[in-house]
């Protein structure tokens, strides 16, 4: 099951740079504006409106291919075995620790009388 991990963070990773390469290259909507003041050029590689829809719609597709793998991870991660070889399971498994001899409890009371202190 290991590999199956780690074929899914790495599709996660993947999804994860190329998401960050789209959304850097994608221009905001005030570069538009200045487009239509004649300042920059509205045609590139995608056409005029083209770009917008390539680059956002391939970043939908990105976006949700890493939640997919992110909730897969989460699922996988969950899985665990019941004995993982955690040191701390070999704490909480090990016999407890017998209280020493010399700490052994009082003797109870004859009666309930005798523990009254008299004024």
């Amino acid at each position: 099951m290991s590999y199956v991990v780690t074929i899914i963070l790495t599709v996660q990773m993947i999804s994860a740079i190329s998401m960050i390469g789209l959304i850097l290259i994608q221009h905001g909507k005030g570069a538009d504006m200045g487009a239509a003041f004649g300042s920059g050029g509205s045609g590139s590689l995608f056409g005029a409106s083209g770009s917008a829809n390539f680059l956002s719609r391939t970043t939908a597709v990105l976006a949700t291919v890493f939640f997919t793998a992110t909730l897969a991870l989460a699922y996988f991660g969950n899985l665990r075995p019941t004995s993982s070889g955690s040191v701390l399971e070999a704490a909480s498994v090990a016999a407890p620790v017998a209280a020493p001899a010399s700490a052994a409890a009082p003797a109870p009371a004859a009666s309930g009388a005798a523990q009254i202190p008299a004024n």
